[in-house]
């Protein structure tokens, strides 16, 4: 029986992590093992990445939140717990838009929250 070369699959393999390595500098985007590596601690860090970018758009958020509660006479935790007892169910994304573009608004808010906590 005749012998079967992997050389076709072994070639599609390397060029798919050359693909993958283009942009990178020097051997990491010429040599196969040494792109593989290079690859595959940037799909790591690209997947660590997308997990740490929600953290710190909630960090934004709270961070906001709390400037703007603090102009209103409140810290974040009270403002927060006010809302929630007042049972105004907003988001902290929807909370830091409006602490931004409509001041008024959450002025409103800050006083319902004040209110709830007194």
């Amino acid at each position: 029986m005749a012998r079967v070369k992997g050389g076709l699959n072994a070639k599609k393999k390397h060029n798919r992590i050359l693909k993958m390595a283009k942009g990178y500098r020097g051997a990491r985007s010429k040599q196969y093992r040494i792109a593989k590596q290079s690859v595959m601690r940037a799909l790591a860090n690209s997947y660590a990445g997308r997990k740490e970018r929600k953290r710190q758009f909630r960090q934004l958020w709270i961070a906001r939140i709390n400037a703007a509660a603090r102009i209103n006479g409140l810290s974040y935790s009270k403002f927060m717990y006010g809302l929630k007892q007042a049972g105004v169910d907003l988001n902290r994304k929807v909370l830091s838009d409006m602490a931004i573009n409509d001041a008024e608004g959450f002025a409103k808010l800050a006083e319902l929250a004040k209110s709830k906590i007194a």
